[in-house]
């Protein structure tokens, strides 16, 4: 049995069985409609160059979170994927091929390594309260803006890589961060009710 979280978020941590005791079935609808929630969160989003600030990260953290990180991880790998064969999955409907080798690619390859992180931590009750929650949301975005930042700063250097890829998304970052904690309770309490009916 995983974790609960705590009182304050009023549900078990996984509000989905755990990945080896779901059916196949069940993981296939799961998987599809977590792409789906992903590509429309991608297309929510502030344009800024060369990064533009989408809701993508807030999405990731909470699928890793509601998820597990082991289904959680395949998601977003699978909607990666879908994204690579030409699906309009990301940002702006952009696909295909040369967005993985452009200046959010370290954002993209970030995406899988922040659900399983956020997953793994949810699964071990780290956030077993509203602001142990918080922080762990806020470790997910923490670790997709230092990856795609490195990245980032192999085209362009570390200062400008600071300036256009990290500062002007750390307040963004954060209150994603709230949001997916308040998400993650929301989710909890629904799933609870509908468990005592």
């Amino acid at each position: 049995m995983t974790p609960s979280i705590a009182s304050s978020l009023g549900a078990p941590a996984r509000i989905l069985p755990a990945f080896d005791r779901m059916s196949p079935a069940r993981q296939v609808l799961a998987l599809i409609l977590g792409t789906a929630f992903l590509a429309l969160a991608s297309h929510v989003q502030v344009p800024m160059f060369p990064v533009p600030m989408t809701m993508q990260t807030f999405a990731v953290t909470l699928i890793g979170a509601l998820y597990g990180s082991r289904l959680g991880t395949l998601t977003v790998l699978a909607w990666l994927g879908e994204a690579m064969v030409g699906l309009p999955m990301l940002a702006g409907g952009t696909a295909g091929l040369a967005t993985f080798a452009g200046p959010t690619a370290g954002y993209l390859f970030s995406f899988p390594l922040a659900a399983f992180l956020v997953g793994w931590l949810v699964e071990r009750g780290f956030a077993n309260r509203m602001l142990p929650a918080f922080v762990v949301m806020c470790l997910g975005n923490a670790l997709s803006l230092a990856t795609g930042a490195a990245w980032l700063a192999s085209l362009v250097g570390m200062e400008k890589a600071w300036l256009l890829g990290v500062a002007p998304f750390v307040l963004g970052g954060l209150l994603k961060s709230a949001l997916g904690a308040s998400s993650l309770s929301l989710a909890g309490r629904a799933a609870s009710a509908f468990r005592r009916r």
